[in-house]
């Protein structure tokens, strides 16, 4: 059998209010209980175990999605009023045009820095430099 990744576990604030979050945001299916772990569960069989903790060290988790996936996870995001950035640290606001596709970064409750991307890193034209932030 080859090496999967089946799931992992997320430190959270509020386990409830973060899978919430991630599943309305990225539109995937509402969470379920899973012993005391609320699961988000995603396209490939992995799943996003949330946790509740009271130490959270904010980690960054990238999804990979369709052009059409992109404008309605931006909409939900510009819905909710939360800011998106073209860079992972956060200093360019908007979205980025990275490998011929697009991507962008933005924060969940517990700040968890969450990526949305259109194509696979180093998969464009030969080309996997940054390119310039699109807002």
């Amino acid at each position: 059998m080859a090496v999967q990744l089946n799931h992992t576990i997320v430190h959270s604030h509020d386990q409830d209010t973060e899978a919430r979050f991630v599943a309305e945001v990225l539109g995937l299916p509402e969470p379920s209980r899973f012993g005391h772990f609320t699961v988000v569960s995603v396209a490939n069989e992995v799943s996003l175990d949330f946790m509740t903790s009271s130490e959270v060290t904010t980690q960054h988790y990238a999804f990979l999605i369709g052009e059409d996936e992109f404008d309605a996870v931006a909409a939900r995001l510009r819905e909710r009023g939360a800011a998106t950035f073209a860079d992972p640290g956060h200093r360019a606001p908007g979205h980025n045009t990275n490998d011929g596709g697009r991507g962008m970064y933005f924060d969940s409750p517990s700040g968890h820095n969450l990526e949305v991307l259109t194509r696979p890193y180093g998969s464009g034209s030969g080309e996997a430099e940054r390119r310039k932030p699109t807002t």
